[in-house]
């Protein structure tokens, strides 16, 4: 049965209420104002750019298209040449921003970041980054997918997506955003199509459609992002205005519907994410064998940066970002010294970045190492520093 095929029978199976209750989502107030279709968001992909890059796939296109988007990296550059004329049509109809976003609040979204770049560096790696590796789905997928093979690479890309969002210009004509959130929208489209034929992946896939990627798995991964950094920085009670949290949150607002998430399951507010998140992300995240591998490779990626930092204390730092239960998952050993330290030094180190505290705290070196190990561990794969670009894959993790 072809994938289409069966995302019809399967969506005709969530019509007749054939779904668990796992895969309902609830109508949370939605971004524009969206209504409900009531169909759940985990039966929800990507139809016509699926159709399109599967054609790509077993047209034997993809090195093409790989060339072609190649050097198309700026919002405001013209459209790849050489594309089969079907996905140059959908990139025309979908290089833009949806109709309701509003750059004043995505300007003020980019001087946010810029003024908090060092937490969000900190959360993005150390917490995001290590948190995908307990959602089940989400390490699954990546591990038997082929950058699931080169982590470094893998991680350098998925690391190019946060960077270009978080750029001043991310979302004007000057900036990469909208180009890089098309090509990512790509790749999941092609993974969706080539992920399924690998019987490692079928194995160990708990969706009941065996087709990775749905708005719902995207929805879980922007809380593990975006609904998790705000959480983290109103517990670190770093300063952020009423206007500057709104803005945050509609940058990843306009995020995850140019990945292609239907604006109905967007949260129109903070309020709403973190409702959602509770019952889509908090409630499945547990440790896999996959996962298992993925975080000691991301850990492995920092740790190899030779700023003077320690395993012990980079573990102990994501214990602390991330709780002792997902520590314990991930087999982290404990290091009591270096706990102690980030126990009394963050909140200081916090303090004194944002006026709160007239004297350098201890070991505030040890933090901007630790900074510092993160974007030189993802940027280009710690070989530079510059960002790796996304390309469509052309095959699943090699299995022997």
């Amino acid at each position: 049965m072809s994938n289409l095929h069966r995302r019809g029978v399967l969506t005709l199976g969530a019509a007749l209420g054939l779904v668990g209750v796992a895969d309902v989502l609830p109508a949370w107030s939605a971004v524009g104002g969206a209504t409900s279709s009531g169909t759940p968001a985990n039966w929800v992909w990507d139809p016509e750019i699926d159709q399109i890059m599967a054609n790509v796939f077993d047209n034997g296109q993809v090195a093409a298209v790989n060339t072609a988007i190649r050097p198309w990296v700026d919002n405001n550059d013209p459209l790849p040449t050489g594309l089969p004329a079907p996905l140059a049509t959908w990139l025309q109809n979908h290089n833009k921003l949806p109709a309701w976003a509003d750059m004043t609040k995505l300007k003020r979204a980019a001087d946010f970041n810029r003024r908090k770049d060092t937490y969000l560096f900190m959360l993005y790696g150390l917490g995001s980054g290590i948190m995908s590796t307990v959602i089940p789905r989400e390490a699954k997928s990546v591990y038997w997918s082929k950058g699931g093979a080169d982590m470094k690479d893998r991680a350098a890309k998925t690391f190019t997506f946060g960077y270009d969002l978080s750029q001043l210009a991310a979302f004007e004509p000057s900036g990469q955003f909208i180009v890089t959130a098309n090509k990512t929208r790509l790749v999941h489209a092609t993974v969706r199509h080539i992920l399924p034929t690998l019987p490692n992946w079928l194995a160990v896939a708990d969706e009941p459609n065996k087709i990775p990627i749905s708005n719902a798995d995207i929805l879980v991964t922007f809380h593990s992002l975006g609904t998790f950094v705000h959480s983290k920085l109103k517990e670190w009670k770093v300063p952020m205005s009423a206007a500057d949290e709104e803005a945050f949150l509609h940058s990843w607002q306009v995020a995850i519907s140019l990945l292609g998430v239907r604006d109905e399951y967007i949260p129109a507010t903070w309020n709403d994410a973190h409702a959602q998140a509770a019952q889509v992300l908090t409630p499945i995240l547990t440790h896999t064998f996959e996962g298992q591998e993925l975080a000691e490779v991301l850990l492995g990626l920092v740790s190899e940066v030779d700023l003077g930092l320690t395993r012990g204390f980079l573990n102990e730092f994501t214990r602390y970002v991330l709780g002792d239960q997902i520590a314990n998952w991930l087999s982290l050993p404990r290091d009591y010294i270096s706990a102690g330290i980030i126990k009394i030094g963050w909140p200081s180190y916090i303090a004194f970045r944002e006026g709160l505290l007239p004297l350098m705290p201890a070991n505030f070196y040890l933090f901007d190492q630790l900074i510092r190990a993160i974007a030189m561990a993802f940027l280009n794969g710690g070989t530079s520093t510059q960002t790796t670009p996304i390309e469509i894959p052309d095959m699943n993790r090699p299995t022997s």
